[in-house]
């Protein structure tokens, strides 16, 4: 949003004052109703996709935030990587873990869509290529290695009451987890939460200087994530993320968490949930699609202010 400076030397103190107070309410009705008219573009896609969505922005810098079915609960799916790998890092900031260490792991322990642990196998890794593993390649047995070590799902869950987060939850291990029973709160957030939690690692002191300089660098490397979110940002802007696809028995679930925005601008925050009617395998297009689009009015409320 552009200031603009307006010089009137004939205007008295009161009236100047009264003059500045005026254009601060305009400008605040002005975001107010581009949120609003935001918010309604997130319910008109969903009534287009055909499906359940879930989605909120948060703007740090303006201090504004728009949603649709925010407070609604969505399986995590692989998104919880993030969370993980945040949380390895504040433990390591504050001496309880050392990102060195080498862990294994076995034949056993394997599971689909792990690139790094499979080409790793003999010789193990490090906590930190691990982490980093579960963010830019979604790596599911780096995952369940890391909270192993680390206790459980429980862990995670303990991590994020400590940073405020009362809502997130996750109570089993890959691949189990990217099911959520009906009636069950299981292995859910919502998006609200999450964007919080988000916020709280790209922005917050949750994490230090250099560990949050780390996560977010992770995030920009993601793999994953390229026709989600990020792919209707601007080319210019600065952002990263972590993606989830939940194949469950009696829903699919898809997921973006990401960041953004023009460079030397405190990036806005992003989580997006879509649970399509009659989902497609292997991959359904048009959910990620939605995600897509989510990014376009996201990118379109940041034109407007």
């Amino acid at each position: 949003m552009k200031t603009h400076h307006i010089a009137a030397p004939t205007f008295g103190r009161r009236n100047a004052l009264f003059g500045g107070t005026a254009l601060l309410i305009a400008g605040c009705l002005s975001r107010a109703l581009a949120d609003k008219t935001s918010a309604s573009k997130l319910r008109e896609l969903e009534q287009k996709a055909h499906g359940r969505l879930g989605a909120y922005v948060l703007d740090p810098v303006r201090g504004t935030a728009f949603g649709w079915r925010e407070n609604e609960h969505f399986t995590h799916a692989s998104s919880f990587k993030m969370s993980l790998a945040a949380m390895l890092l504040a433990k390591a900031d504050a001496g309880q873990i050392d990102l060195d260490e080498i862990l294994h792991w076995t034949k056993d322990d394997m599971l689909p869509v792990s690139p790094l642990t499979k080409a790793n196998l003999d010789k193990g890794l490090s906590v930190r290529d691990l982490g980093r593993a579960t963010l830019v390649t979604s790596d599911n047995t780096a995952a369940n290695v890391l909270m192993r070590r680390f206790g459980g799902p429980s862990q995670l869950t303990a991590f994020w009451r400590s940073i405020g987060d009362t809502v997130s939850r996750l109570d089993r291990y890959e691949p189990d987890l990217n099911d959520t029973p009906p009636g069950t709160d299981l292995d859910t957030t919502t998006p609200a939460a999450m964007a919080a939690t988000t916020a709280a690692f790209v922005h917050g002191n949750v994490l230090s200087a250099g560990s949050r300089a780390m996560l977010r660098a992770w995030m920009t490397d993601v793999k994953t994530g390229r026709d989600r979110i990020r792919s209707s940002f601007p080319v210019d802007w600065v952002s990263g993320d972590k993606t989830g696809t939940g194949i469950g028995k009696t829903k699919h679930t898809y997921v973006d968490l990401a960041f953004g925005g023009p460079a030397g601008r405190g990036p806005l925050i992003v989580t997006a949930y879509f649970e399509p009617i009659r989902p497609a395998k292997p991959m359904d297009k048009n959910a990620v699609a939605v995600l897509a689009a989510v990014g376009h009015i996201v990118a379109e409320s940041l034109s407007r202010s």
